[in-house]
């Protein structure tokens, strides 16, 4: 590729669509007028009459205009594709931020069971639920991994590794110490878990 055209490519990607369009379509015209003067001087061989010229022209015109119009449409998919993604990437980023506010809540909430307290229990289960259900209608979905699961390292995260307490725990998951959430399909964080050995 030559240096012009990589020039002119890199200056392309800072342009807005519409200035990317008719900058292509302007070099399309210029290489037109560059081979209608190439093929003036080549005026010479009588191998092609008129109307065969006027129809190589138009078929080259047409050639041109459906690579434009592919190139259009590939930057159009293309540029869409990354939107979405960075609205899942933003997303993401928010739910992983409200993650230890999500736990704090849980922890809150068992420590005010134990005082007895039904009012205040019923207030902070209200503010509890309602802050799940916000998180959950925007994607947030917890992973349910309890004890007696098998251990996968590619799903959770082992913190530590304690002798089982049980035969039938050997290899599994002894305790989950954070639990795991995902965002849709993607795991945003994995949970952290106990195994036996």
């Amino acid at each position: 590729m030559s240096n012009k055209k990589k020039d002119i490519r890199e200056e392309q990607q800072d342009q807005p669509v519409k200035d990317q369009i008719e900058d292509a379509i302007d070099e399309a015209i210029d290489e037109v007028e560059g081979e209608r003067e190439n093929e003036d001087s080549n005026e010479d061989s009588p191998e092609f009459t008129e109307e065969e010229k006027l129809k190589e022209d138009l078929q080259k015109e047409k050639d041109k205009f459906l690579r434009l119009f592919a190139e259009f449409e590939n930057y159009k998919r293309r540029t869409s594709k990354e939107r979405l993604e960075l609205f899942k990437t933003a997303n993401q980023e928010v739910m992983a931020a409200m993650l230890p506010v999500l736990d704090d809540f849980d922890r809150a909430l068992k420590e005010i069971r134990k005082s007895g307290d039904k009012n205040l229990v019923h207030g902070v289960e209200l503010i509890h639920n309602k802050f799940k259900e916000t998180l959950t209608s925007k994607g947030l979905e917890p992973m349910d991994v309890k004890e007696g699961d098998d251990f996968d390292s590619e799903i959770h995260e082992a913190i530590t590794q304690i002798p089982a307490p049980k035969d039938k725990l050997k290899g599994k998951i002894v305790d989950v110490v954070e639990r795991g959430y995902k965002l849709g399909e993607r795991i945003i964080r994995f949970p952290k878990v106990v195994t036996g050995k």
